[in-house]
């Protein structure tokens, strides 16, 4: 008997799926009383402290402008499904699955590491990317206020930054990120996948809706700040007929950058997804996943750098080729540049002065 799915309202995974480190696999069991069938009961979003020593995360890929990132929350409530962070929360012990985008961790402790990590001797400055793994203007930040706080330090330090979301909550930081982008030091793209309200509800059921979020990348430019578009993930069949208009929309709204990447599907995404493909278009999962195979060397994701954002093969091309002429015809760069670094300046108060072994006379 194949078990009924798991449909909760303003949630895009349909299971909870155990993570590739559980030794133990679950199943739906008839108790007799017909639970089966039942509707499922209402999710809640779960919030727990982070113990996290370090804030700045370095990386070393070609196939990113950054070298560092931050993250204030691990997991994300937006629920996107194709979420290629999803497989981290099985670091935590968890199910990349539904607990992913309602059993979230804060990094309470974040400002404060922060600030120590900056003003250690040996730090030397280069822009940090916020929000590269789990969005940073998640729901969740609207109580919490960690990436405000964290882009006040940075505003302190005069430190650079830039930072992706799907959400629109980041208006109102515009007060801070206007006057470091005078500067030379903030940049904000917004991601925008699709233009279908109805494939967007689906995909991502707790990120602004496509129309909102440019109107978003219009008042950031509005704002004088320097805007970009990624246009993530390119969902062969259901999503990349959109590419070129999204561009359009998005350089009419102000955005002079762009980005995309090809769908990624890294360890336990892959099933979820394509159980997402069943659930919601059962007639064009297997032509979706036909072309994302075609597109990753015969399998469903490929890590080698170079490849794992773009994919290979003829789609693959094809859709370079796309963006490239779009871009190109818009006036668009894929690069992030402009960023200041000589303006960096760590404020005395943040240095720890090292304690006195002299006992005080008095």
């Amino acid at each position: 008997m194949n078990e009924k799915p798991l449909i909760y309202k303003g949630r895009a995974a349909s299971s909870n799926q155990v993570s590739r480190f559980d030794p133990y696999s679950r199943e739906a069991l008839d108790d007799g009383w017909g639970s089966l069938d039942e509707e499922a009961p209402p999710l809640r979003t779960e919030v727990s402290l982070d113990a996290s020593k370090s804030v700045i995360n370095y990386i070393q890929s070609p196939d990113l402008p950054f070298d560092r990132t931050l993250n204030p929350y691990r997991g994300c409530e937006h629920g996107c499904i194709y979420c290629y962070a999803r497989p981290t929360h099985a670091y935590l012990g968890m199910s990349p699955g539904l607990d992913f985008e309602s059993r979230l961790l804060m990094k309470a402790d974040a400002v404060g590491l922060l600030k120590k990590e900056l003003a250690h001797p040996k730090y030397q400055c280069a822009p940090i990317a916020l929000g590269m793994n789990t969005d940073s203007y998640q729901p969740i930040e609207r109580e919490y206020q960690l990436t405000r706080k964290i882009i006040q330090v940075l505003s302190e330090a005069n430190h650079p930054f830039s930072l992706v979301t799907k959400s629109s909550l980041v208006e109102r930081d515009i007060d801070l990120i206007a006057p470091m982008a005078a500067k030379g030091l903030a940049s904000i793209y917004l991601s925008i996948t699709t233009l279908d309200r109805q494939v967007a509800r689906r995909l991502e059921p707790r990120a602004a809706a496509p129309e909102r979020r440019f109107e978003t990348l219009r008042k950031l430019s509005d704002a004088g700040i320097p805007t970009g578009v990624m246009v993530a993930p390119v969902i062969p069949a259901l999503t990349d007929c959109d590419m070129e208009h999204i561009l359009e929309k998005a350089h009419q709204a102000g955005a002079r950058k762009a980005g995309y990447v090809f769908l990624r599907l890294p360890l336990e995404l892959t099933d979820l997804f394509q159980d997402w493909l069943q659930q919601y278009f059962p007639l064009k999962a297997s032509h979706v996943m036909s072309l994302v195979k075609q597109s990753r060397g015969g399998k469903t994701y490929q890590s080698e750098f170079g490849k794992r954002m773009r994919g290979e093969g003829i789609f693959a091309d094809l859709l370079a080729n796309r963006f490239k002429l779009s871009c190109n015809k818009l006036g668009m760069s894929g690069e992030r540049t402009g960023f200041r670094k000589d303006l960096f300046v760590v404020p005395d108060f943040w240095r720890q002065k090292p304690a006195s072994s002299q006992l005080a006379l008095f």
